[in-house]
């Protein structure tokens, strides 16, 4: 059972939330969250710091807290976050590896969350019905995010041979979606017209963001080794998903899904429709989708989403006037 919990990426909503969630967890003494903007609103009982984990500051932080458990929630999924594309890399591969580094060097450290995505399968006509922790991918992506996260998740294997007495699990969600949340992906779905790719209907899975949050928290709690898919039960095609939301469509040819879908977002009055993200990775998906086997997860943690795919879009199609989060990886 960690008592001293160190989260990366607390200035964001999922981090956030998370590290909130942590603070009253039995056992646990301190949170401490790391981000290197500070949070929109206070953090309840955690103790933020606001430092870039490129930085030899996030070593001293957890040698001085000597921190138990490291929640890496900071890897950052689009580029307007960051300033640029090549700033967001250089904050996801090499912030990542002087996070290892500094984990390495901290003899406290016990275990480690990755926050990861099952958008490292990649997306393309070969994909196969069901994709296990296991399946290499068809389509590796080669760009973007989920190429980050492939990075990263080949930077942890390599920090779990270098220290075996660590506990490393990694979480593969499906696109995490809900009322407060904004991300690419929601985005897209809030587009005044919403275009699709004329000839396909992609099979697609999500997971509400109280359940990705929760199911984070156990495996802080937890500490059970290994990979893991998440996403809740079922699947939507892509058809279904946009006529949920009540939005006119109009399909295009691939060739032109990206330029439109562009176009259609700058024009839009609705803010968060700008955060729409037409990189090849993610047309990739809304062409072909992608569709994830739990079992693992199931059976291991004993767990299971408290709502299905449709349930968490419907979330987030009926949030209304809720407020929403600031923009978070999904």
């Amino acid at each position: 059972m960690p008592g001293v919990i160190l989260v990366t990426g607390a200035a964001r909503y999922l981090g956030g939330i998370l590290a909130e969630s942590l603070v009253a967890a039995p056992g646990v003494e301190r949170v401490i969250g790391v981000d290197v903007v500070g949070p929109e609103q206070p953090l309840a009982g955690v103790e933020f710091v606001r430092a870039d984990i490129r930085s030899p500051v996030i070593g001293r932080v957890m040698d001085e807290a000597g921190v138990d458990s490291v929640v890496h929630m900071g890897v950052i999924s689009t580029p307007n976050q960051a300033g640029g594309r090549s700033t967001m890399k250089d904050i996801n591969v090499i912030g990542t590896m002087q996070l290892l580094a500094a984990c390495q060097r901290t003899p406290s450290v016990a275990s480690v969350v990755l926050k990861s995505t099952a958008g490292i399968y990649g997306s393309g006509p070969k994909n196969p019905a069901l994709y296990r922790e296991d399946t290499e991918p068809a389509h590796a992506p080669g760009s973007g995010w989920p190429k980050d996260c492939a990075e990263v998740e080949g930077y942890v294997r390599g920090f779990a041979r270098r220290r075996p007495d660590a506990t490393i699990t990694t979480l593969r969600f499906a696109n995490i979606i809900g009322p407060r949340i904004r991300t690419g992906l929601t985005g897209y779905f809030s587009l005044p017209v919403i275009p699709t790719v004329l000839g396909f209907d992609a099979r697609l899975q999500f997971i509400h963001e109280d359940d990705a949050v929760d199911l984070t928290r156990r495996a802080v709690l937890a500490g059970i080794p290994g990979t893991f898919n998440a996403a809740g039960a079922g699947v939507i095609t892509l058809a279904q998903a946009v006529r949920r939301t009540g939005h006119p469509w109009i399909a295009v040819p691939s060739m032109m899904f990206a330029s439109v879908g562009r176009s259609i977002s700058r024009a839009s009055d609705i803010s968060r429709a700008h955060d729409a993200d037409f990189s090849a990775e993610q047309v990739r998906y809304l062409t072909y989708g992608r569709v994830l086997d739990t079992h693992k997860v199931e059976r291991e943690f004993g767990w299971r989403p408290a709502l299905t795919t449709a349930e968490a879009f419907d979330a987030f199609v009926h949030r209304g006037d809720r407020p929403e989060g600031v923009t978070a990886v999904a």
